[in-house]
């Protein structure tokens, strides 16, 4: 592109003794496209040294090759590294469904987050069935590890929502965990998702009934179950609410602010957990609501894809020594 002051020369009146056509012509000559004799006359050129262009390709294969081997070693030998050092972990930290070893594991934590939230996947490796019973089975040891250190909220994240069409289900796997952790007196349980009725109490009795639990003093668990339904939808239907609610005068504009906005998702799905715990092995928040998480601690395993109860105790770990400046 010819430069300001090249350009002003150029568009110089024509009658001033400034610049002749030669000159002008000089001027644009640099970005005017070459001629086909001068691309022959190149490609020529380049046609002629093969030998160079061989060794620069090869150099460049050989280059490429060299990265991946050494980065697929790195990755290996980090994997088996993280492998190794969580069982060695898990059998040094193995918490033998006693309560009083798990809260012994977090008793010199400052702080522990009053609203947990974790992200589980349903298995595709695995038929419907299988994949549900694991789901379950994971949902219901995370609800006891939470009991047990006196963590009162539990959101679990399924993207699919199958946990919301089995809360009774959910709620009897759960209750059932939290009886072989703390016997026949065991926490009060709630199971609830967003527009759907709360499933509270109960207890499992020796046919496999639901019965009233001994609940007086060991606290109370309430479990959410979200999906991708409850995160970018729930944004769209109260921008619609909200701009019907302006254009029928019912709700002035200037009073449509953040704090409104929090409000309303806090009561229609749920407020701001502070810390989320990832069981995969990168961040992937996959469709989880994005509103609820703007000053969420977020904490994952490198290498890890279990629901494993040492990657749940590290997030405490970090979420104790965490720095919450909120913006400042």
């Amino acid at each position: 592109m010819p430069l300001e002051h090249e350009t002003e020369v150029f568009r110089h009146d024509l009658k001033s003794p400034f610049l002749t056509e030669k000159e002008r012509e000089a001027v644009l000559q640099p970005y005017l496209p070459k001629s086909r004799s001068e691309q022959k006359r190149t490609k020529a050129i380049q046609r002629k040294k093969p030998v160079r262009r061989f060794l620069a390709s090869t150099i460049h294969f050989l280059l490429f090759t060299l990265i991946h081997i050494l980065y697929s070693i790195y990755a290996r030998t980090r994997k088996y590294y993280h492998a190794v050092t969580r069982r060695i972990s898990a059998i040094l930290y193995y918490h033998h469904r006693t309560p009083e070893l798990i809260r012994k594991d977090v008793k010199g934590l400052k702080r522990l987050p009053k609203h947990l939230s974790v992200i589980l996947e349903l298995s595709k490796q695995e038929n419907e069935m299988s994949a549900m019973e694991t789901l379950l089975d994971n949902v219901a040891e995370i609800s006891a590890w939470c009991a047990c250190v006196g963590i009162p909220m539990l959101s679990v994240y399924e993207k699919t929502g199958m946990l919301k069409n089995y809360i009774p289900t959910t709620h009897k796997t759960v209750a059932a965990k939290l009886h072989s952790y703390f016997g026949l007196k065991r926490p009060s349980l709630q199971v609830r998702a967003p527009h759907i009725p709360s499933f509270l109490n109960g207890d499992i009795s020796e046919d496999g009934s639901i019965v009233d639990a001994q609940t007086s003093n060991l606290g109370h668990l309430s479990l959410l179950l979200l999906s991708a339904d409850d995160g970018r939808n729930t944004l769209v239907d109260l921008t619609k609410t909200l701009a019907e609610m302006a254009q029928h005068n019912k709700l002035l504009p200037e009073d449509i602010s953040s704090q409104l906005i929090d409000a309303e998702i806090s009561e229609s799905v749920m407020g701001e957990p502070e810390l989320l715990i990832l069981f995969a092995p990168e961040i992937k928040l996959d469709g989880y609501p994005p509103w609820q998480i703007r000053l969420t601690e977020i904490f994952h395993e490198p290498d890890n894809t279990e629901v494993e109860y040492l990657v749940w105790l590290k997030g405490l770990y970090r979420f104790a020594r965490a720095e919450m400046r909120f913006g400042r």
